[in-house]
């Protein structure tokens, strides 16, 4: 590319769109054909082509997500075409990235179930109007035997070797199947059908997204941009978030329950939240930090990204709501929609750790009596240690910890 623009010298608008694509972002590569880029677009008024290609391996996706959602929604905001394309072809090989194993492949009907819920729940941040969604069997199965030799004979199989989960499992003696070298060929090859200016993806997906830049050049294309976003930490501030950790926010929780988790984090971690997951313009948020720091509550500034969060993912009344239920957690209050269930009464009396694990508010008798014992147990909003205290007959209400609740009636 021939532009050489540098940032200081760019026209307000690029400059803007700049700062907005390198917003949170891990890497930009490479900076100077993306600025390059965006200079030609707005001489042109032609928009850029940003691609995001997801394989829908699980239906159900949570905040951590949504942190390249975002930027495709800023760069989408921006004027750019967003193509958000389903790797219904790609999904059948498994992708091996930040992985040692071979990923099982899924099946078409997995596939088609997945994607079309991923998509659904992708919506909630994306404008669908202004969405290109695309399925990488369209090119893919085309090739055929001949078209994917063709593609094979682009690369090598060094470079394909240099891919840290290949490398890790070769020296590992781990076997590597032949298939999966094929993945980030296919992947790479979607930014040529598609011709792609920049392309999006996790940390972990480096490798592919450089493979599409090469291909690209092979097929006599400019290359295309890669952005990558970093994985947000759950919250527990330490892991990457993720359902089998627990440290999840899922999208489509209860917004009171979306909310407590929001409050839950730590006060460093919520900054780390705030730059990747709040739209709200980062001199806003340098500004909120400042008054933090100055000695405002950081309490108030969690709230206001629990409100945002749960806005964008419900709506403002649920935010509302939500932060009453909070309050009313925290002050030892009884929110009225709670889930009501009926418990059969032996002889003698419900003991108090099984009446917790029959209404669900613990996974066992143990974990219940470890809860009474540190008075983590509540009775009609009175404190419960008696690990042996029975319940009688009538209706009560439980409560483990400040978020769990339940109105039991015992006959």
């Amino acid at each position: 590319m021939t532009d050489s623009n540098s940032p200081a010298d760019l026209p307000d608008g690029v400059r803007q769109a700049l700062d907005i694509t390198k917003r949170g972002c891990a890497e930009l590569l490479v900076e100077a054909d993306w600025i390059a880029k965006l200079t030609r677009s707005a001489r042109t008024g032609q928009p850029l082509r940003i691609k995001l290609g997801l394989d829908p391996t699980a239906p159900d996706i949570h905040i951590g997500h949504t942190v390249v959602l975002n930027k495709l929604r800023q760069l989408q905001d921006l004027g750019h075409t967003v193509i958000f394309l389903i790797g219904d072809f790609t999904s059948r090989i498994g992708d091996p990235s930040g992985r040692n194993a071979t990923r099982p492949p899924l099946t078409l009907e997995q596939i088609k179930t997945n994607a079309e819920t991923y998509y659904a729940q992708a919506s909630l941040v994306l404008d669908p109007q202004k969405t290109e969604i695309r399925y990488n069997s369209e090119w893919s199965e085309p090739l055929g035997a001949d078209g994917m030799i063709r593609l094979a004979a682009k690369y090598t199989l060094a470079r394909l070797l240099e891919r840290d989960d290949f490398t890790k499992r070769f020296k590992e003696g781990v076997p590597i199947a032949m298939h999966e070298l094929l993945y980030p060929l296919m992947q790479g090859y979607d930014s040529v059908a598609l011709k792609s200016d920049l392309e999006l993806g996790g940390t972990d997906q480096k490798f592919n997204l450089l493979v599409g830049r090469e291909l690209q050049r092979e097929y006599g294309q400019e290359p295309q941009c890669i952005l990558t976003m970093p994985l947000l930490e759950g919250l527990d501030g330490v892991e990457k978030m993720s359902k089998s950790k627990g440290n999840y926010i899922g999208i489509q929780e209860p917004p009171a329950t979306m909310f407590a988790k929001l409050l839950s984090i730590s006060d460093t971690l919520m900054w780390r939240y705030f730059e990747l997951l709040s739209f709200r313009p980062m001199s806003e948020i340098a500004a909120l930090k400042a008054e933090v720091q100055a000695g405002r509550n950081p309490k108030d500034a969690k709230v206001m990204l629990a409100r945002e969060i749960v806005t964008r993912f419900h709506s403002a009344v649920a935010a509302d709501a939500a932060e009453a239920d909070f309050a009313l957690r925290a002050s030892g209050g009884i929110p009225d929609d709670i889930p009501e269930l009926r418990l059969s009464l032996p002889e003698g009396g419900l003991a108090l750790p099984q009446a917790l694990k029959q209404a669900g508010l613990v996974p066992s008798t143990a974990e219940g009596v470890r809860m009474i014992e540190q008075r983590g147990v509540r009775i009609d909003g009175t404190v419960a240690d008696d690990r042996t205290l029975k319940l009688a007959a009538g209706t009560v209400v439980l409560q483990v910890g400040k978020r769990k609740f339940a109105r039991v009636t015992l006959g």
